[in-house]
């Protein structure tokens, strides 16, 4: 495996196909010293002085962590740029998979075009943040590869039949006998969703991958004498020191008191005291929603006083009309047209007529003239509308309850885009006017305050004295670090999830600030550590839907076909069950083969109408070899399925 990246996400690619996968990685990275890391200023350097300085060995020692340090005899190549000659001795010609995760998009699209050329056979796994893009490059390479004769010939210790060339389409997983082909992934598309979860503490965690929706919810631990309800299914049993401030909040190392996933049903029962992360709803969602139109609605086009006022004169109006017809016993409709005329001041004087008739005309045009003045202001406030419709929005007053969000780079902008999905309100901070999330926040319409949130004054502008929780997701971790400690004294309570470069870094700073504020909600959440098993799945060949964090855990769904895995083809659903590593959870009826189709009625299977995903799998069903299914498994457990040097064994 070859690894290029010039960020964490590489190094921790790296260290999960070692680790987990157990596989030879060559990694790439730019030369030591290139990126130093911003120091803190503004008002925080008094203020969390004392919490760095009992987090500085872990800033300090970054690199140097269990998942950076590379293994004995592991090759790592320093270069600035991926260049052919860089891949050529990167040995990507002999390689199974190569991984682009460099920030920038067109450097990985450089590189995916110069090794597709070196190796047409080659597993390609690209870091875009481009969708659109992604979708053209993907279809590009593979067409490329195609032409090249590299899918007919597989790898002999890869061609069991059931790779997956991870498209956009679900990635050729049934059986095509390659394993090759182009995976597009976005960091950010799949460190969102865990994000805004963790924002939502109380909410359900949420995987949304090409239309299937899963919903996964965190219930609090039961009272003394109580179990937790496992719901449809129980993913995972939270740890047992989930409440202690000095607790790890489920680290690797945590042991027995820590989470434990995909329990069964006696450590379900005896699971006294913890909370659980439960199953609770499954659906499938359909394409999503065309963006609307960015124009102004017709409700924000005049004030409330404005609209008060034109009510009123529309109100006096219909008196004088039916004043008018009492006074003259004219017909209603009539009376109306004489009204009107009166108002604009277009009809005979009365000279002639009663006292009542005269009195009305006169008020009529006392109205006449206090309309002249509301209809200027409705076109001017129309064209002023019209004209700042670009502009961003400002918090308004009152505002309560909603979600302040640091940074609108690529993490920040999608997850402000799962929030409004969610319809959360949201106030958006940003330095940076020209930011990219800056113009989704303005065609949203979500308030944006601009300026820098280490200034005085910024937070609070953003409301943050009344805000539910703080998404700090700017790209420098000092500065999310500060932000979260202003907000804290300004409310103790404010919910605070902070994105953090290095999850060591990321440990550090959740265990001093869960010490320091222990009546509080603290999440530190590493990009890297969410995103590395989706694209160390992707490099061995296998499509991973989504993720879903468990404390500092990740427990991931894939699909799968049931061919050519002993441990799944041939046993019913129960016997399939591992506990702590996978477990089936849904069936795919609309990919099944010839030689699982028959074997639904004996088992009690109900087939979704037109075929979909079947959730309520009996215990008694057997996996046959063409079937396709949705499985929950932990890192460990998806590697010993789905290993390259597991299945070559076997």
């Amino acid at each position: 495996m070859v690894v290029c990246g010039d960020d964490g996400l590489a190094h921790r690619l790296a260290a999960e196909l070692r680790g987990v996968y157990r596989e030879q990685v060559t990694l790439v990275v730019p030369p030591a010293g290139r990126s130093v890391r911003q120091p803190m200023v503004g008002r925080a350097r008094a203020v969390s002085a004392a919490l760095l300085d009992r987090v500085v060995t872990a800033v300090n020692n970054r690199g140097g962590g269990s998942d950076d340090t590379l293994a004995p005899g592991e090759r790592v190549l320093e270069a600035a740029e991926p260049t052919e000659a860089v891949l050529a001795e990167a040995g990507v010609e002999r390689a199974a998979a190569l991984a682009l995760v460099y920030d920038d998009d067109e450097t990985n699209i450089r590189a995916a075009l110069n090794a597709r050329r070196l190796n047409p056979r080659l597993r390609l796994v690209l870091r875009l943040y481009n969708r659109r893009l992604g979708q053209h490059i993907e279809e590009l390479l593979d067409q490329a590869a195609e032409l090249a004769g590299g899918t007919a010939a597989g790898r002999a210790d890869d061609g069991d039949g059931g790779g997956a060339g991870g498209g956009a389409d679900g990635g050729r997983d049934g059986g095509s006998g390659a394993d090759i082909g182009t995976t597009v992934l976005s960091d950010a598309d799949t460190a969102a969703p865990a994000l805004v979860a963790t924002a939502l503490v109380g909410t359900s965690k949420v995987v949304d991958a090409e239309g299937l929706l899963l919903r996964a919810v965190e219930r609090r631990p039961p009272g003394p004498g109580e179990v937790a309800d496992p719901g449809l299914c129980t993913l995972a049993l939270l740890s047992a020191t989930s409440n202690d401030p000095a607790g790890d909040e489920g680290a690797e190392d945590s042991g027995e008191q820590g989470p434990q996933l995909l329990p069964d049903a006696a450590a379900v029962a005896a699971a006294t005291g913890r909370g659980a992360v439960v199953l609770e709803q499954l659906s499938y969602s359909g394409p999503p929603l065309p963006a609307g139109r960015g124009g102004p609605p017709l409700t924000s086009l005049f004030s409330r006083r404005l609209r008060w006022s034109l009510a009123g004169l529309v109100a006096a109006v219909l008196a004088l009309a039916v004043a008018l017809t009492v006074v003259t016993r004219d017909n209603p409709l009539h009376a109306t047209y004489v009204t009107l005329l009166d108002l604009f001041a277009i009809n005979e004087p009365a000279h002639n007529k009663s006292t009542g008739r005269q009195v009305l005309q006169l008020l009529s045009m006392v109205v006449g003239l206090l309309l002249l003045p509301v209809l200027l202001a409705a076109v001017l406030e129309a064209l002023g509308m019209f004209r700042t419709a670009s502009a961003l929005r400002k918090p308004p007053r009152g505002l309560s309850g909603h979600v302040v969000l640091l940074g609108l780079g690529k993490i920040g902008t999608r997850v402000l885009t799962r929030l409004r999905e969610l319809h959360i309100p949201v106030v958006c901070v940003e330095a940076d006017p020209e930011a990219r999330g800056v113009a989704v926040a303005r065609r949203l319409r979500v308030p944006v305050v601009v300026g820098d949130v280490t200034q005085e004054g910024v937070l609070e502008s953003a409301k943050i004295h009344r805000a539910d929780a703080l998404l700090a997701l700017t790209s420098v971790d000092t500065t999310n670090l500060e932000a979260v400690l202003y907000a804290r004294s300004v409310r103790q309570d404010l919910r605070a999830v902070l994105r953090l470069y290095d999850d060591d870094f990321a440990k550090a700073v959740y265990r001093t600030l869960r010490t320091a504020h222990p009546g509080a909600l603290t999440r530190s959440r590493s990009v890297s550590h969410l995103a590395a098993p989706a694209f160390a799945g992707a490099m061995m060949g296998r499509q991973i839907l989504g993720a879903i964090p468990v404390e500092r855990r990740v427990l991931l769904f894939a699909a799968v076909v049931v061919g050519g895995h002993p441990q799944l083809e041939g046993r019913t659903v129960g016997e399939a069950f591992r506990a702590g590593a996978w477990r089936v959870l849904a069936l795919d009826t609309a990919v099944r083969g010839d030689v699982g189709a028959g074997a639904g009625a004996g088992a009690g299977l109900v087939e979704a109408p037109g075929g979909g995903l079947v959730w309520d799998l009996p215990d008694t069903y057997v996996l046959r070899a063409g079937d396709r299914v949705v499985l929950a498994a932990t890192r460990r457990g998806l590697a010993e399925l789905l290993g390259r040097r597991a299945r070559s064994v076997t």
